[in-house]
């Protein structure tokens, strides 16, 4: 039955058709017309309901394919082992369960909606259905556990010049890992590692992208501080043309820094931070440091210049909005 709705609201290309008129057709009750659209609803439609006017179709969910994103990869490793799934609790407890099992490097999940997933600092991450790319890469480097903060870092770069080149967006990068346009945060990175012997065993590195969602899927407070790429550019994008070039980017980035070191990654990093030269605040676990960012440490680190001339060394915190001058 829900088909049949969808079929009849799709035919009218956006205009409204009654309740009645669906009720007559498929000889239901108006009650049952409106459990039918609940459940289109759940599903990742958009309805907009009206008492006078009836239903009309606003938005309709466009499911990854795999067959697609197949074409469009030209990795070696990356994506070539992918799991799809409609809804998880998180596409990183999903890859870290693969990992365990013994997952090839540059295994990927992917979920079409996630309920619980996260950031970094524990923070949630909203991911509504088919909007976004909400997705887990297992990686198996053979580097030391300090290293791994530079693997963080090295993925903000790929996933940043991939996206400047497929939406023609001024991306930059807040340190550590956050992706801005005009200040508003469109994705997130998380690392998770498992180490053997002071030796990284896999890590398991989550990106969240939002792609295609509209103002009405962020929370008010929120809309500030997030928005998505098509919000920014105005169109829709294609998200397996933006998971294949990701790939492509992530996996060559990741094949010279095992060759090179993190040298070339640094460099590529200060190019596109939009935190580096300006007044910054950086909240860590022994408090607030301010002064300015001047540079990025071989370690991963930022190198933070206090009021008083030391530069101090930062590896973690949470950095406010760097302060135009």
């Amino acid at each position: 039955m829900a088909n049949t709705i969808l079929e009849l609201l799709d035919q009218e290309q956006g205009q409204y058709v009654s309740g009645e008129a669906i009720s007559r057709t498929l000889n239901v009750s108006r009650t049952a017309v409106w459990k039918q659209i609940r459940k289109l609803e759940e599903q990742g439609y958009v309805i907009e309901a009206s008492r006078k006017l009836g239903y009309r179709l606003l938005f309709k969910p466009e499911p990854l394919s795999l067959d697609k994103l197949n074409e469009l990869l030209k990795t070696k490793r990356f994506a070539r082992e992918v799991r799809l799934f409609n809804e998880v609790d998180s596409t990183q407890n999903e890859a870290q369960r693969w990992a365990e099992a013994g997952a090839p490097e540059g295994a990927l999940v992917i979920a079409e909606q996630q309920q619980s997933g996260r950031g970094r600092m524990g923070r949630s991450w909203v991911s509504p259905y088919t909007k976004g790319i909400w997705m887990s890469t297992v990686l198996r480097p053979s580097t030391p556990i300090h290293c791994a903060p530079q693997l963080t870092l090295l993925t903000a770069v790929a996933l940043c010049r991939s996206l400047r080149r497929t939406t023609e967006l001024e991306i930059g990068i807040k340190w550590p890992n956050d992706l801005l346009i005009n200040g508003r945060k469109i994705s997130g990175i998380l690392l998770e590692s498992a180490a053997e012997d002071e030796r990284i065993k896999y890590i398991v590195a989550g990106t969240g992208i939002s792609v295609n969602l509209d103002p009405t899927d962020y929370p008010e407070e929120l809309l500030e501080r997030a928005t998505s790429l098509s919000i920014q550019a105005g169109r829709k994008f294609s998200r397996e043309t933006v998971i294949a070039d990701f790939m492509l980017e992530w996996e060559q980035l990741y094949d010279l820094y095992l060759n090179e070191g993190f040298g070339p990654i640094g460099t590529l990093w200060e190019a596109l931070s939009v935190s580096l030269h300006k007044p910054v605040t950086i909240q860590t676990p022994q408090g607030d440091l301010s002064g300015r960012a001047i540079g990025l440490h071989e370690s991963g680190a930022i190198q933070l210049q206090l009021d008083s001339g030391e530069v101090r060394l930062v590896f973690s915190g949470e950095m406010g909005q760097p302060k135009e001058q």
